[in-house]
Formats: C-alpha cells, structure tokens, sequence
C-alpha cells in the first residue's frame, strides 16, 4: 500500500481508453490538439497523453509512454480524474482493467498471501468489497498451508468466495474513482 502523499514512480507502458483525433469537441480555438486518454498499466493511473503528429491509436493498444524514445506520444499532459473520461474511455475503463489484471494475476494473488492487518480490527483483506471478516479468517488459515497460486486456485480452497480477480477489478475501480480512502492497487 501506497501512502497518499507519496509520489508514484513514473508509468512506463499505458494501454488506450479513447483517442480523440480532433482533440475535445467542446474546446475552443481553430488548432485542435489531438488527445489520447489512458491507463497506466503498473499503478492505474488515468492519463491524458499528446500523440505524436500523424499517429492513429485504437482502445486497448499498448503504448509505451516512459523516459526513452517514444513511438507514438509526444508527451504526457498529466493525470486526469475519472469524471473527465469521455463515454467511450468510461466504457473501456472496466474492461482494460480486467485485462491489466489477467495479465498481471501473480502481482493480484500475490496480496491475497500477503496481506497484513491495518490495525486491531481491520484487515487488507477487508478492503476488498465484498469480502467479510468470515472469508478474510479462511483465506489466512488456506495459505498458511500453502501460499495461492492463481485467482482459480484461491476460489478453489476458499468456499464461497466471491470471484477474486472480480473482487480486485472493483477496488481498483474504486480507487481510480477517489472513492477509497487507502490505495491499494491504483
């Protein structure tokens, strides 16, 4: 877990939301920048990125955006809130969200084996929406035995869990909404 007010190491690679050819519709001016809106795969970070000139990219393109030379972004304009997502980026979040985590499912089950308490009577575990005291017990007494291997695995030897990466999906949503007063994922 990451405090708040600790800065994040920079994002390398980021996969697309949206791609507005034409910048925003309801800027103003005659010039209007092309804007590329996106989430950083490794601490899901919603981004808006200036593309290069001449560059088309589609959602779900993996775009390297790090400190080397860049292929298809001119520059990184910053971090944006969720609220400023067009309806297209809106739509995608959940969906490229739930391919970060497939892909990255180790870096996911990993915090269900290593999970600690936050304090007397409160637990990572518990952070995760849906996931009670009850289920938090049986998860720490299965991988006393045996660490899990896989979001599968996990489902496998905990009765009744709701589905894992599901569970994760949504607080990483949660928190990229600000809904979330500790940061466990994004």
């Amino acid at each position: 877990m990451i405090p708040q007010d600790q800065k994040l190491p920079k994002e390398e690679n980021a996969i697309v939301l949206d791609f507005l050819e034409h910048g925003y519709p309801f800027e103003q001016g005659t010039v209007k920048t092309p804007i590329v809106q996106a989430l950083g795969i490794t601490h899901m970070t919603v981004l808006e990125l200036i593309p290069k000139k001449n560059v088309f990219l589609r959602p779900h393109q993996e775009i390297y955006i790090g400190e080397g030379k860049r292929e298809e972004i001119h520059h990184i304009k910053g971090k944006i809130p969720v609220d400023k997502l067009t309806a297209t980026a809106k739509n995608e979040l959940k969906h490229i969200v739930e391919e970060v985590v497939r892909k990255n499912e180790k870096k996911y089950v990993d915090f269900f084996n290593k999970a600690q308490p936050l304090s007397m009577r409160m637990h990572q575990l518990e952070l995760l929406p849906g996931l009670g005291k009850k289920h938090m017990w049986e998860i720490i007494l299965a991988r006393k035995a045996k660490p899990f291997e896989s979001f599968e695995d996990l489902k496998n030897r905990v009765k009744l869990l709701p589905d894992p990466m599901q569970l994760v999906v949504k607080r990483v949503l949660s928190e990229i909404e600000g809904k979330e007063k500790y940061k466990v994922f994004a």
